[in-house]
C-alpha cells in the first residue's frame, strides 16, 4: 500500500495509567490537589515578585520567570492526565499532540537555560559583590532571561516540525499520559533517522552547556565559600544557594532519569513515574522550596495575608 492510500491519522488516544482499577479515584485527587497548590504556588511567587518592593532583585526576576515556565508545564500536561485518569484514556487531536509536544519540550529548554541564569546570578552576587549590581543590571536581567525563551520556542521547532509531516499508518495508541516524541516515533512509519540524528545533536548542547554553566559557577561559589574566615559568613552564602541548588538537582535528576529509564516493556511504567515526577511534583516543589527556606519570601506572604 502506498503512502497516498494511508489514512492519516486526525487524533491520538493517550492510555495515561492504566489498570488502576479503585485506585483511580484517590490518584485523581492527589493530582487534582496537586495541580491547584501547583498553580497557586507559582502564580502567588509571580505576583509577590512584581508586587513587592522587597523582592525587585535579579534573583527573584529570574525566580518569576522560573514560575512562568512551570505553570505553563502544568497547565499543558496535568488537565489531560486527570482527564485520561477519569475516563481511563483520553483522546488528542493531532493538532493538539503537537502543540503539547512545542510547549513541553520548548518549557524544559527554557528552565534549563533559566536553572543557569540563576546560577551565573549567585556566581557574580557571592563571587564579585563589589561589581554586581554594575554588572547584573536590568538590561543584562533582560538578556539573560529572554534567551532561554527564545532558544526554548525555536530550537524545539526542529524536533516538532518534521512530527507534523510523519505519516503513521499504525495504531494511533500512545501508552503515555502526554504526547512525547519518542512514543510519537515509535507509531511513524516515516523513516525518523534523520529526525533522530538532529534530536540527538541538538540535545548535546542544550543539555551539556546550561549544565556546565551550573557546575562551573557553584564550583567557585563553593571556593569562595570556603575562603569566608567566619561560619555564620558562610552559612548566610550558602542559604542563598540552598534552594537553588534543591531545584537544580530535583530537575536535573528527573529529566536525566526520564531519558535513562527505555519506555519499553517493564521499563514504560518506571518511565511514566519518572515523568510524573518531572512534569507534575517539579513545578509544586519549587514554589514550595523558595517559600519554606527563603526570608524574603516569607517575609514578603506575611505582609501581603497581614493587609
Amino acid at each position: 500500500m502506498t503512502l497516498k492510500n494511508q489514512t492519516r491519522v486526525t487524533e491520538f488516544i493517550l492510555l495515561g495509567f492504566g489498570n488502576l482499577h479503585s485506585f483511580s479515584i484517590i490518584f485523581f485527587i492527589v493530582l487534582l490537589i496537586i495541580f491547584i497548590f501547583t498553580v497557586i504556588g507559582n502564580l502567588l511567587i509571580i505576583i509577590l515578585v512584581l508586587t513587592n518592593v522587597h523582592l525587585q532583585s535579579p534573583m527573584y526576576y529570574f525566580l518569576c520567570h522560573l514560575s512562568i515556565s512551570d505553570l505553563m508545564t502544568t497547565i499543558n500536561v496535568v488537565p489531560n492526565l486527570l482527564g485520561a485518569i477519569v475516563l481511563g484514556g483520553t483522546k488528542m487531536t493531532y493538532t493538539g499532540c503537537l502543540t503539547q509536544l512545542y510547549f513541553f519540550s520548548g518549557t524544559t529548554i527554557t528552565e534549563c537555560f533559566l536553572l543557569s541564569a540563576m546560577s551565573y546570578d549567585r556566581y557574580l552576587a557571592i563571587c564579585n559583590p563589589l561589581r554586581y549590581s554594575s554588572i547584573m543590571d536590568f538590561r543584562f536581567q533582560i538578556y539573560l532571561s529572554v534567551w532561554p525563551w527564545l532558544l526554548g520556542l525555536t530550537v524545539n521547532l526542529s524536533g516538532v516540525l518534521p512530527v507534523s509531516n510523519f505519516n503513521f499508518c499504525h495504531d494511533n495508541i500512545i501508552d503515555h499520559f502526554y504526547c512525547d516524541l519518542f512514543p510519537l516515533q515509535k507509531l511513524s512509519c516515516s523513516d525518523t533517522s534523520v529526525l533522530k540524528l538532529e534530536v540527538f545533536l541538538f540535545s548535546l548542547p542544550l543539555f551539556i552547556l546550561p549544565c556546565s554553566l551550573i557546575v562551573g559557577s557553584y564550583v567557585y561559589i563553593f571556593l569562595a565559600i570556603i575562603k569566608i574566615p567566619t561560619t555564620s559568613g558562610k552559612q548566610k552564602a550558602f542559604s542563598t544557594c540552598s534552594s537553588h541548588l534543591i531545584v537544580v538537582g530535583t530537575f536535573y535528576g528527573t529529566l536525566i532519569a526520564k531519558h535513562m529509564i527505555p519506555s519499553i516493556g517493564n521499563s514504560l511504567l518506571v518511565n511514566k513515574i519518572v515523568s510524573l515526577l518531572h512534569t507534575v511534583f517539579t513545578p509544586l516543589f519549587n514554589p514550595i522550596v523558595y517559600c519554606l527556606r527563603n526570608q524574603d519570601i516569607i517575609l514578603a506572604l506575611k505582609k501581603t495575608f497581614a493587609q
